[in-house]
């Protein structure tokens, strides 16, 4: 019986990590090129956009809620960014990453607060708020630019996107330090116990003395930042705001946070999982295209790990 237990818990902590290694492991043996460094470098960058906004995803899908508005935020974020930054020509590295980081906090906080507020004050499922943000969102963002691509910034700006610190791509240390600060977060601290406990049971939170809107105001408002700050990077990354950019990022998000192991039912997973969800994704994704697989294979491919992990999390908890 013990070593039944052993095995059970095993099979329940370790399975994708072990998934993990062994689709490295045969990626290295079986595609070409995959274990080059400069390809592996690539794999991170790759990733890079899809952890900024699964990070902040993660939380919303820890207190048991969705947002389907992450990538209309995050292109209308770059769009606003460019926007700025073409107004200041001659402006550097410094202004361009305030131009970036301001544009995040502002417009991701503001769409972010707008699903809040439906979601916690005026008692809307956080399906129809947010996905009528996404439109909204998507829809501010084709009338700013009159749905053409906002070009022309300043090479300062693709620094973000394009530059290099050593041998490590700058938006790599940004998606390696939000991950880091998202983690002390909930597993460092008060927010971060409670964003579990209400994941768990809002009914227990609330009697224990937990302001439950306030904490799902407050992953919404997150999720928006993360989501801006991703659109932001990802105009620097292009050297243009497009109006049509990070469609469909909210099924990547998803997939990565369900791939990891964190229950889309909400209190159980965290940013450890949503790391390992985006590096098989990311790996999937990377020696699919080595081997030559058409994207559109590659879109099947993320609807079906999405479908297998949400089966998987069921099972689990049965």
């Amino acid at each position: 019986m013990k070593n039944q237990l052993i095995v059970k818990r095993i099979a329940h902590d370790y399975t994708m990590p072990l998934f993990l290694l062994c689709l490295f492991i045969v990626s290295m043996i079986f595609v070409p090129r995959f274990g080059e460094v400069g390809n592996l470098i690539n794999v991170l960058m790759q990733i890079t956009i899809n952890a900024l906004i699964a990070t902040g995803m993660t939380f919303v899908i820890l207190t048991g809620g969705i947002d389907l508005s992450v990538g209309s935020v995050a292109a209308l974020t770059g769009i606003v960014a460019s926007t700025i930054i073409n107004t200041m020509p001659n402006s550097g590295i410094p202004m361009s990453i305030l131009v970036i980081f301001g544009t995040s906090i502002v417009i991701g906080g503001f769409c972010g607060a707008f699903n809040a507020f439906n979601i916690s004050q005026l008692k809307v499922p956080p399906f129809v708020a947010t996905l009528a943000m996404m439109s909204i969102a998507r829809g501010l963002a084709y009338v700013f630019t009159n749905a053409k691509p906002v070009f022309g910034m300043p090479d300062a700006y693709s620094w973000i996107g394009l530059g290099y610190i050593g041998m490590i791509p700058v938006m790599v240390i940004i998606m390696i330090l939000i991950l880091g600060i998202a983690y002390l977060l909930l597993n460092r601290t008060c927010f971060g116990r409670y964003v579990f406990a209400v994941g768990s049971s809002e009914d227990v939170s609330q009697l224990s003395g937990i302001n439950v809107k306030k904490i799902k105001a407050w992953v919404y408002i997150l999720c928006g930042i993360l989501s801006a700050l991703a659109g932001a990077v990802l105009s620097s990354r292009l050297q243009a705001g497009q109006p049509a950019a990070a469609n469909g990022y909210e099924l990547n998000a998803i997939a990565a946070v369900a791939m990891g192991g964190t229950s889309m039912s909400g209190g159980r997973g965290g940013i450890g999982q949503t790391v390992i969800g985006l590096c098989v994704i990311g790996i999937i994704n990377n020696a699919l295209s080595l081997l030559g697989v058409s994207s559109y294979w590659q879109t099947i491919a993320m609807g079906a790990i999405i479908l297998v992990a949400v089966i998987f999390d069921q099972n689990k908890k049965d």
